[in-house]
């Protein structure tokens, strides 16, 4: 286990219980609670996300724009590093077409943020 200050921070909007709830799940039980919510989303008609964050990413807001969806990061590097985490940062996701006939996903770097906007 982690040490709970390097804990993700929650996205905007996603409801105080649940998020407590997920914190006490075990890896096990949040691999399921991932697999369950792709499911509902299916359910509901929405396409899976297309963000797929790297292990010392953390995602700190993601909004969904006509086109495209913002993502507000900051991420940590090698251990030692006095500076981690570094950002934020914006990113503006696409989902693009390739010839192969499969989408693949592009992050496109916008900047970083100031402090207050994170």
């Amino acid at each position: 286990m982690t040490d709970a200050a390097e804990r993700p921070t929650p996205p905007e909007g996603l409801p105080p219980e649940l998020v407590t709830e997920l914190r006490e799940c075990s890896p096990a039980e949040l691999r399921k609670a991932i697999v369950h919510a792709q499911e509902l989303l299916h359910f509901h008609g929405e396409a899976e996300s297309p963000l797929d964050a790297e292990a010392d990413d953390d995602i700190l807001r993601v909004t969904e724009h006509d086109g495209y969806t913002e993502v507000v990061k900051q991420f940590r590097c090698a251990d030692g590093c006095d500076d981690c985490p570094h950002g934020p940062y914006v990113y503006h996701v696409t989902e693009e077409p390739h010839p192969d006939g499969n989408n693949k996903v592009h992050w496109s770097f916008m900047g970083a943020l100031d402090g207050d906007e994170g």
